[in-house]
């Protein structure tokens, strides 16, 4: 008989009301950056209210490198956004993550992610609406300068297959195949300093590079090879290379509209 893996919920949450966790509020680890007005009113760690989600998670990340839960299940303080499965749809999806996988909420097809130079918000009006990028600090690297601090020696990739809205399931040992230190460097160059704001552009270059950061099967080397393997991966995602590519100048992204949460 396998063993259960162990199992933790960590949320980002700022003000939201978070009644939706029902009782696995007892249970999550929840990081509340809105000050003591806005605190919930289950256990809490106050961190500040700086670099979105990414900032949170990476803070989980780095405090709890040594003591992580064999599965994590990353979420916002609001889900009901961006999925309509249950809570308990979502854990049981995230408790079957494979070693190499990052399962995201929703479950569907992932982006793609190419604009090393930079995101060219002016084209992307379906992105900007949820950037605020008139209230950000402006990234101090272009994505591809932070790959390569990332990842010193390696190529750029072709692409990346990230989530809109960050919210996955991952486990321990993803996560260990960096030490702590490459974390502690992320979150530097991300969220401290000069980018220790609320509302950071690096925020949303956290948001298309954890699963690159986490699993290969995310990163599309080269696209004449890789589009032409199978059209789906185990996990019923397009496979490498084969992500949803975001239309240029439109406000609205059909593909993103209602999405199945099969």
């Amino acid at each position: 008989m396998t063993s259960q893996l162990d199992f933790e919920i960590v949320i980002a949450h700022y003000n939201e009301d978070l009644s939706w966790l029902g009782e696995d509020a007892k249970t999550s680890t929840i990081y509340s950056k809105g000050g003591e007005k806005a605190a919930p009113q289950h256990p809490h760690i106050a961190i500040p209210n700086i670099g979105r989600e990414g900032h949170t998670f990476l803070h989980h990340i780095i405090e709890r490198y040594d003591t992580l839960a064999d599965v994590t299940l990353f979420l916002q303080g609001r889900v009901d956004d961006h999925f309509s499965i249950t809570m308990d749809e979502v854990k049981e999806r995230a408790r079957k993550t494979q070693p190499g996988q990052v399962t995201t909420f929703p479950y569907r097809d992932l982006e793609t992610f190419d604009h090393w130079d930079g995101i060219p918000w002016d084209e992307y009006p379906s992105w900007r609406k949820w950037s605020s990028m008139s209230s950000s600090v402006k990234a101090a690297r272009t994505p591809a300068e932070y790959w390569q601090l990332f990842f010193p020696g390696k190529a750029i990739p072709d692409s990346v297959g990230f989530q809109p809205g960050a919210l996955f399931a991952v486990r321990k040992e993803d996560i260990h195949q960096h030490p702590r230190s490459f974390y502690q460097l992320v979150m530097q160059e991300f969220f401290l300093g000069d980018m220790a704001h609320v509302n950071p552009e690096t925020g949303h270059l956290m948001e298309r590079y954890w699963q690159a950061i986490f699993s290969p099967e995310y990163i599309c080397w080269n696209k004449a090879m890789d589009t032409s393997k199978v059209e789906r991966n185990q996990w019923e995602q397009k496979a490498i290379g084969r992500w949803h590519v975001t239309p240029r100048g439109m406000e609205v992204d059909e593909a993103t509209i209602h999405p199945k949460d099969r």
